[in-house]
């Protein structure tokens, strides 16, 4: 007899699913969003822009993620982290092959938005979803979940290279990438914690961050466009700056990810360890020599290692930034968390665009160096803070 109460077993078994069902939708995440790096070539190619007007057209994306993000936390709020989850994901499995068939720059501008809306909100669903798994827990694990975001940021920029290689059309291999999103999201939709047992206020609105809230997405911001930079220009960057054919220019992104999984996987014993302050100085510093490596050497290797160096210096100070918002006290979780992805998606919506002008103007390379130098002024900062 249990008079009610869930006995202990159970109630670890079911936190044991949940956070398997966050990883997989984090994973989905990644795969989905990451499956664009390759693709952007193929569009830039096909609709004959250059990077100025790229850069214009990829505001799309983080102008869709910012403008969902306030309006996910009143969603989640009211719905549950596990129904905007699931809308989401079937969102970004629907967008993706569209992407492709844009026939102009303005279809893909408004394929851009629809499938950047949703990647924002799922954005902020997973992590919301994730800090209640660590919650029960008890001790820090969300780097893991990130960790297999950066996964999925593999199998996404690879994978689809991959099945184009093989013969499929771009068309197709974005079908079957969207696939798979929809089967991973379908079978662990059941593993989610329902709304009931989420972290809500009764009344919810989205206000302006500020203070502690406001520095971390500041921060966010910066890394936050570090990670975009190479999402949206690292296969332009490796194609038509070093020499890569179309099918393997998605190895800078895949490169960056395997090194951010890597990081983020093992980043919750490295958070204990050396101390959260220390992962984001350090990292920024790492991330900035990456991207100084990547452009001041023609050596196509070179490229590939600086992304590397990227991936191991931005791995975990985000997810340090999401676990000290979500466990801000008198703050929902769902709005602490929204307040600092939009400002971090700031940092997608203005640096495609702010890369695209520079590059237009001087070269892609001197734009990329540029996010080192923001990289560099964020661990100059940060040291002032301590």
């Amino acid at each position: 007899m249990t008079n009610g109460i869930t006995p202990p077993d159970a109630t670890h078994q079911r936190t044991s699913l949940a956070r398997r069902a966050s990883l997989l939708i984090f994973l989905v995440c990644g795969i989905g969003l990451s499956s664009w790096a390759p693709m952007v070539p193929f569009v830039k190619t096909k609709l004959n822009l250059d990077e100025a007007t790229l850069g214009i057209i990829l505001l799309s994306l983080g102008a869709g993620a910012i403008l969902s993000m306030p309006l996910s936390s009143v969603w989640i709020n009211k719905y549950g982290s596990r129904r905007v989850t699931l809308l989401a994901a079937v969102i970004i499995a629907v967008m993706l092959p569209l992407l492709l068939l844009a026939t102009s720059g303005i279809q893909l501008a408004a394929a851009l938005f629809i499938f950047g809306a949703a990647i924002g909100s799922i954005d902020v669903a997973m992590n919301a979803h994730a800090v209640l798994v660590q919650e029960r827990y008890g001790r820090h694990i969300m780097s893991s979940f990130h960790g297999l975001f950066s996964v999925g940021g593999l199998v996404g920029s690879i994978g689809l290279g991959f099945l184009i290689k093989l013969g499929l059309t771009p068309l197709v291999a974005a079908l079957s990438i969207s696939g798979l999103l929809v089967l991973i999201t379908a079978s662990q939709y059941k593993n989610l914690f329902p709304h009931a047992e989420e972290n809500t206020v009764d009344s919810f609105t989205f206000a302006v961050p500020k203070g502690p809230v406001l520095v971390l997405g500041l921060m966010c911001f910066v890394f936050f466009l570090a990670e975009g930079a190479l999402l949206d220009w690292s296969a332009v960057f490796l194609q038509f700056n070093r020499g890569f054919e179309p099918s393997m220019a998605g190895l800078g992104y895949a490169a960056f990810s395997v090194a951010m999984a890597f990081m983020r996987l093992t980043g919750d014993k490295l958070v204990h360890k050396i101390g959260s302050y220390k992962v984001v100085l350090y990292g920024a510093i790492v991330a900035s020599a990456g991207y100084f490596i990547a452009v001041s050497f023609a050596w196509p290797g070179a490229a590939l290692i600086g992304f590397v160096l990227v991936g191991l210096g931005a791995a975990n100070a985000v997810p340090v930034f999401f676990t000290a918002a979500g466990n801000m006290p008198g703050v929902a979780t769902s709005l602490a968390i929204a307040s600092v992805t939009t400002l971090g998606y700031t940092g997608q919506l203005a640096g495609p665009a702010l890369i695209g002008f520079i590059a237009d103007l001087t070269t892609l390379p001197i734009a990329l160096g540029f996010v080192g130098v923001l990289l560099l002024l964020v661990a100059i900062t940060y040291r002032e803070r301590k």
